[in-house]
């Protein structure tokens, strides 16, 4: 099951998932995720405690980042797991999205 927290500073937001990025979180992501960060000027998605990512939740991530990206939002994604980040590396997740959006 996925779920995420939001912690608000100012003008910056940190989004904590947790749980499996699949199809079953496409309505909390788009619905409830995307509109309640679209104010911030940038954004930090905490990626360790997700364990599973499937190609859904590949697209999710995608959507997110990018719709984020489209309304000026700077989006950074820290701490993936190594079994989540050789997927995204072997997907070329980093490419696609800027290598500087991986931080620490």
């Amino acid at each position: 099951m996925f779920s995420y927290e939001i912690e608000q500073e100012s003008e910056r937001a940190k989004v904590t998932f947790e749980g499996d990025l699949d199809i079953d979180c496409t309505e909390t992501i788009e619905d409830e995720l995307i509109p309640a960060l679209t104010g911030y000027k940038s954004v930090i998605i905490e990626f360790g405690a997700v364990e599973f990512v499937d190609s859904s939740g590949m697209g999710l991530l995608l959507n997110l980042v990018q719709s984020l990206k489209d309304e000026g939002v700077s989006v950074y994604i820290r701490r993936v797991r190594e079994e989540v980040m050789e997927v995204f590396d072997l997907l070329q997740i980093p490419e696609i999205l800027g290598r500087h959006t991986f931080v620490g």
